[in-house]
């Protein structure tokens, strides 16, 4: 089993998805459903029921993240989250100082249910707020107004949750550069611990694919670019880190669980659709409320996918999602965990440092720059390009030579290849 950085056992984060929305976005393309309400019930009882029988497989993990995700979880009720909360603690090993996050929306949050959730051990809650501007926010049909965003805040902060997480959109029909400056400077003015901002992705089957093919013209990628730099500025001289291309976050308030992702950490979901990272195998769930329900009460089919995963593969993942943080990636870490040659990977990032690109921090990680996060997906493939198996007569001679100066270092294994 893989140690995490304090040396103890690693830790699991659990994912459980709500699927439920009062309404749908014309910009979504995750599986939520509208006007479902009547399932949430039976919806529970499955959900309840997958909890309990998984836990079986996880009891010796302790659980420091737990995430619901949506879909609107805040729509789901408080009296169904803090069931499944409770479940949570009562099958699995939480620990004391979990970070737990529910996802909301503006409309459909007030004082006595965040108090509630709270009280339930909630800890920390990520508002979809997208825009400050009322024209941008009826184009993409969001269910709430620009002044339910301040009275959701308003309650959360009366309801003492303290790690309060805004997500903002770029790049939305109408929009302008003033516009998404004023919707930044409104959201700061909140003084948020975390911030999501996303540039908008027009995705296959969603309303506004359509109207986009209708004819609608939607800001281009210079104009989202132009947005992204600006934002990764302002909120630095606001004093948030930028820890991944999309989140930003006050010293010590990044989010755990997402952070896990990224650093290929275990997690186990639950809900349709919902992924896993579990047990050195991904698996994945149904995209179907119905078949989800079926298939955890009745015993029909849940799987939607499997796959047991090569660590050559893992070496892949080690780079396409290290590379999406501000952490970066670290020679030793790629060669000691999967055996991987660092040299090709190596000469490629410095000719990415040569335009600005990517760059070597002082303790010796490669990272992308704000502008290499800009078009992070070409050189990242590129990278992936580059991969090759390291030869082991090599790479022993070259450990021991690094672990030897890495004593003489006080460990920090800085030493350039």
């Amino acid at each position: 089993m893989r140690k995490d950085r304090t040396g103890a056992g690693e830790k699991l984060g659990i994912y459980i998805h709500i699927p439920f929305c009062r309404s749908k976005c014309d910009y979504c393309d995750f599986y939520s459903l509208a006007g479902q309400e009547a399932r949430m019930d039976s919806y529970q009882k499955a959900l309840l029921a997958h909890l309990k029988e998984t836990a079986l497989s996880a009891r010796s993990f302790p659980v420091d993240t737990i995430y619901f995700g949506g879909g609107t979880p805040s729509f789901y009720g408080g009296k169904r989250l803090r069931e499944l909360l409770a479940a949570v603690r009562r099958y699995y090993r939480v620990e004391k100082e979990a970070e737990i996050t529910f996802e909301a929306n503006p409309d459909s949050v007030d004082l006595r249910s965040l108090r509630a959730l709270r009280r339930a051990g909630a800890n920390r809650i990520s508002l979809g707020m997208q825009s400050a501007c009322p024209a941008e926010l009826e184009r993409i049909r969001r269910p709430h107004t620009a002044e339910q965003v301040d009275l959701a805040v308003a309650a959360a902060r009366r309801a003492k949750l303290t790690d309060l997480s805004l997500d903002l959109i770029y790049g939305l029909p109408g929009q302008t550069m003033d516009s998404w400056q004023a919707t930044v400077e409104h959201a700061l003015s909140l003084e948020p611990e975390h911030l999501s901002c996303y540039g908008l992705k027009v995705e296959e089957g969603t309303p506004l694919a359509a109207r986009a093919e209708a004819g609608e013209v939607l800001p281009d990628d210079d104009m989202q670019a132009d947005c992204y730099l600006w934002t990764v500025e302002r909120l630095a001289q606001a004093g948030y880190e930028q820890y991944e291309i999309s989140n930003f976050a006050k010293p010590g308030r990044s989010s755990r669980h997402n952070l896990r992702y990224w650093e290929l950490r275990p997690y186990i979901g639950f809900g349709p659709g919902a992924h896993s990272d579990f047990g050195g195998r991904r698996y994945a769930w149904i995209r179907d409320l119905e078949g989800y329900i079926k298939g955890v009460l009745e015993g029909g089919p849940l799987l939607d996918s499997e796959d047991l995963i090569p660590q050559e593969e893992r070496s892949s993942e080690y780079l396409m999602l290290g590379l999406r943080t501000a952490r970066g990636i670290e020679e030793w870490e790629y060669r000691g965990r999967y055996f991987m040659d660092f040299t090709p990977i190596q000469r490629q990032l410095e000719g990415f440092a040569l335009r600005g690109w990517a760059e070597r921090t002082e303790e010796g990680r490669w990272r992308l720059t704000p502008r290499g996060f800009l078009v992070s997906n070409q050189l990242i493939g590129t990278l992936l390009e580059r991969q090759e198996p390291a030869k082991l007569d090599e790479l022993l001679p070259r450990a021991q030579a690094r672990y030897r100066g890495g004593q003489g270092q006080g460990q920090r294994g800085t030493r350039r290849s």
